[in-house]
């Protein structure tokens, strides 16, 4: 396998704190992250590493539910901005 080009990507943003989910499905997953999130500050980036294949359209429409950013997105890799307001 050759090298990947992601010099079109936007680079991610640095994260406050971060959380390797393995395969949990999305049920668990957003359960954890929740209480995750809630020990943030308005603003801050998580780094949430998630390997279930359901992540790719179950964190970006939980994020929408939630009123949570998703900042940038490379499955597994998922940053999400904590959202400002309560």
């Amino acid at each position: 396998m050759g090298d990947v080009d992601d010099s079109d990507q936007p680079e991610a943003p640095a994260a406050a704190a971060s959380w390797d989910a393995g395969e949990l499905g999305c049920g668990e997953l957003v359960v954890e992250l929740r209480f995750r999130l809630a020990e943030l500050l308005p603003g801050d980036i998580f780094h949430l590493v998630a390997r279930d294949p359901g992540a790719r359209e179950d964190l970006p429409a939980w994020c929408r539910m939630t009123r949570h950013s998703l900042r940038h997105a490379a499955h597994p890799h998922y940053f999400l901005e904590r959202r400002r307001d309560p």
